[in-house]
């Protein structure tokens, strides 16, 4: 009885949370009923007693203040909540998961929904012309795990010589050699055979899969890049260059957000406290001797502190902590000076060297048979049920992302592994469910998806879309006023430089190249030609016309990155040193994807969590170190004159 009793409950907090959140339309009629049966089947994935707890009494002072609870701070929460005499609070802005979050298929759905911070930087001329106002739509998790909740949970670790590249820059202990051991420590790899690898490990916290469910559309792919020339490889091994499925941060078809896989085996830690709905405002720095003490948030509505012993670490993300830098009075002075946020210490390159993946969207292909994934036909009862109760079925496609295929174009050096365009091969276009939710989460206008798109509306379609890897466009954030809660000013500068421009327009010719190869041809694949909006005026298949169409449905990878550079103290434009530690503010780190000076090639959850894990040894290193030195001064406090064959030691 108790146990019906529970699934009832959880059913009933299910539906009312997921109906809050999308809303439940014509794809969603389901919804009830695959809830229910979710809760049935699992119910001990959906129980409430799984989740971290939202300490609700927090304590004065904490030796580490970790803000953000997302890809990184997630792991700094665990890592260094093992060490039993730390105690550690975690500040998260956002809330708990949903039941809506672990389904793959649906993560679109979350995109602009109340787990969505829905940042939305300047309008500019270069990109996202079809989008509303002309602006972009930047979607990072306002929740516990972060971005991870809402990404297409891709794991792709990026190249070794991006990681060469970062040591090369000053920054010691980067290269791909020492954090490689980093990449493995979180991983739990259940493909078998990559398992044996040299590359992957087993008995992590994240749990790294296949998916369950392929169209033979993804098998297509991977055979189109063969007939291309291209090897069939282990993306994250020893060669990045070819073909491959995806790999997915999935547990048994389920999202393995790092809520999941990082704080939930943890929860009854009693040295860890997760403080959720709390939004951090600025970090306390004593100015006489720039030193953190602690973090000022609101919860509530109402505004509390929190002291730190020993560091603050942000980890809020490539928007968030450069935002809160700025306004405690870290970063450029006259900048500061033109906001009234009193300056603690000069630092030009806060908020810096934005850097983001961006794709050239809707290159859509059509097919001639039922092998795409189509919302109004794969969302049924049926689907529900098999997702239910055997986690798979195309319920646990992730938006139809299936295949990735690594090249370098003819403006790189071919001859080394180190490409410069990634496909993202989908099984799904924009058209797949109607125009209804991909529309609204990529902010397209009415305008350009009726004219474009809306002859394609629940066809049979597939699409690649290229994405750039090492963008040489930079952008910046910036505070609008000294308003905590007020958002940002960012400015993406996309396809500003014009190298970037003609990197993506190789790899929008490639893309069309890849849908003319006979493994694709058998399903009768063929461009869909038709002149996009804004574009007309120019001849099809020319540099000028795809420089227009690129301009046009620029979409954002949500890899926002670099804002507080990592480097060392000769970089003027360094905001962390190699050991993440602030310039010029003493117990302060910043560990999030912010502190790239280069962004990785390829998506960057998984280059994310591992700074995370990186950045906890180096915490717990410098503290251990401190406390065997603080030993050895006791040990040698008395007078050394009177002691023969004693050993000095020069602390």
């Amino acid at each position: 009885m108790v146990a019906v009793t529970g699934v009832v409950s959880v059913v009933a907090a299910a539906i009312k949370a997921a109906t809050g959140l999308v809303g439940v339309g014509k794809t969603l009629w389901f919804l009830p009923t695959f809830l229910a049966a979710l809760a049935y089947y699992n119910y001990d994935l959906f129980d409430p007693e799984q989740r971290p707890i939202n300490q609700k009494v927090l304590r004065e002072e904490y030796d580490f203040i970790i803000v953000g609870g997302g890809s990184a701070g997630a792991v700094l929460a665990n890592r260094l909540s093992e060490v039993p005499h730390w105690n550690i609070l975690l500040l998260e802005a956002g809330g708990h998961e949903t039941e809506i979050s672990d389904v793959p298929v649906l993560s679109l759905y979350l995109h602009k929904s109340k787990l969505d911070w829905k940042y939305r930087p300047q309008a500019q001329e270069t990109a996202c012309q079809a989008m509303i106002d002309k602006r972009c739509c930047w979607t990072k998790g306002k929740v516990i795990g972060g971005s991870s909740v809402l990404n297409t949970m891709l794991y792709i670790r990026g190249n070794r010589r991006d990681y060469d590249q970062w040591a090369s820059m000053g920054n010691y202990g980067w290269s791909f050699d020492e954090v490689l051991p980093y990449f493995k420590k979180s991983e739990d790899q259940r493909n078998p055979y990559l398992a044996k690898s040299p590359y992957h490990s087993t008995g992590g916290y994240l749990t790294v899969q296949d998916n369950p469910f392929n169209t033979p559309l993804g098998v297509a792919f991977v055979q189109a890049g063969e007939e291309l020339g291209f090897d069939i490889v282990d993306v994250n091994g020893a060669q990045q260059t070819g073909f491959a499925f995806y790999q997915y941060t999935m547990r048994r078809g389920y999202r393995c957000s790092t809520a999941k896989a990082f704080l939930r085996p943890v929860r009854l830690r009693r040295n860890l406290h997760v403080a959720l709905w709390a939004h951090a405002t600025r970090v306390l720095i004593e100015p006489n001797t720039k030193r953190a003490y602690g973090v000022e948030f609101i919860r509530d509505g109402v505004k509390r502190v929190a002291l730190a012993r020993r560091e603050v670490i942000l980890s809020a993300g490539a928007v968030a902590s450069p935002q809160l830098l700025l306004l405690s009075g870290v970063g450029d002075a006259q900048h500061l000076q033109e906001v009234g946020v009193p300056l603690m210490h000069h630092l030009p390159g806060v908020g810096q060297n934005l850097q983001d993946h961006i794709a050239a969207a809707g290159l859509t292909f059509q097919v001639d048979y039922p092998v795409s994934l189509v919302m109004n036909r794969l969302v049924n009862i049926n689907s529900a049920l098999r997702y239910a109760i055997l986690g798979d079925g195309p319920l646990t496609s992730s938006v139809g992302l299936e295949a990735v295929g690594f090249f370098t174009t003819k403006y790189g050096n071919q001859t080394d592994d180190w490409p410069d365009i990634e496909f993202m091969l989908v099984s799904t276009s924009a058209t797949t469910d109607g125009g209804t939710q991909v529309k609204k989460a990529h902010g397209l206008t009415d305008a350009f998806y009726n004219d474009y798109f809306a002859p394609l509306n629940n066809k049979d379609v597939f699409s690649v879309w290229p994405m750039i890897l090492r963008p040489k466009s930079r952008g910046y954030v910036k505070l609008r006023s000294n308003d905590p809660l007020r958002y940002p000013l960012m400015v993406h500068n996309y396809l500003t430089h014009p190298d970037d421009i003609r990197v993506m327009r190789e790899g929008v010719k490639q893309a069309i190249a890849l849908g003319e190869t006979a493994a694709l041809k058998r399903f009768g694949a063929r461009f869909w030609r038709k002149l996009a909006p804004g574009c007309k005026h120019l001849p099809f298949y020319t540099d000028e016309y795809w420089e227009c169409y690129i301009r046009q449905y620029t979409l954002t990878i949500y890899h926002l990155s670099g804002t507080c550079k990592m480097g060392p103290a000769s970089d003027p434009a360094a905001v962390v040193d190699p050991e993440l530690r602030v310039h010029g503010i003493k117990g302060l780190r910043v560990i999030d994807a912010s502190i790239m000076p280069r962004v990785t090639s390829g998506n960057i959850n998984a280059p994310t969590i591992m700074v995370g894990e990186k950045g906890a040894d180096m915490i717990k290193a410098l503290w251990r170190d401190s406390r065997r030195r603080r030993r050895r001064r006791r040990e040698v406090s008395f007078d050394a004159e009177h002691c023969t064959n004693c050993t000095i030691f020069d602390i």
